[in-house]
């Protein structure tokens, strides 16, 4: 169960990531938005970086096995970068339709899903 939890709250914390990194880039169309001055935007987007670290830190906390998750370190950190790429996906494909997505990025994508294959890999 503490598997799941772990990958829930990656997901959640992920979105907010990918919110505070790239939400301003497409949030810059809009008048009243662009004439924030960069400060302004870098204090905007850790708000929303706040709630990343609300879910992020748990996650890793219940995950850890050291804290009697079922995942090491190395795999907490690759399972973050696949749901990364994953939530990174969706939301350039919502929200940033002209930044198609190509074969070579999609290659270069499976190439980390292999890597979770590898990180897993009983030795």
């Amino acid at each position: 169960m503490s598997a799941l939890w772990t990958i829930v709250l990656l997901f959640i914390s992920n979105i907010f990531m990918t919110l505070a990194w790239y939400g301003h880039l497409k949030l810059k169309q809009f008048d009243w938005f662009n004439s924030w001055p960069l400060f302004v935007v870098i204090v905007f987007s850790w708000g929303i970086a706040f709630f990343e670290y609300c879910f992020q830190v748990p996650a890793n906390r219940i995950g850890f096995e050291e804290n009697d998750g079922p995942f090491s370190l190395v795999q907490l950190k690759v399972i973050q970068e696949v749901i990364t790429l994953l939530v990174f996906t969706v939301f350039t494909s919502i929200f940033f339709k002209e930044q198609a997505l190509r074969w070579n990025h999609l290659a270069g994508f499976a190439c980390m899903i292999g890597a979770v294959y590898f990180v897993f890999m009983k030795t």
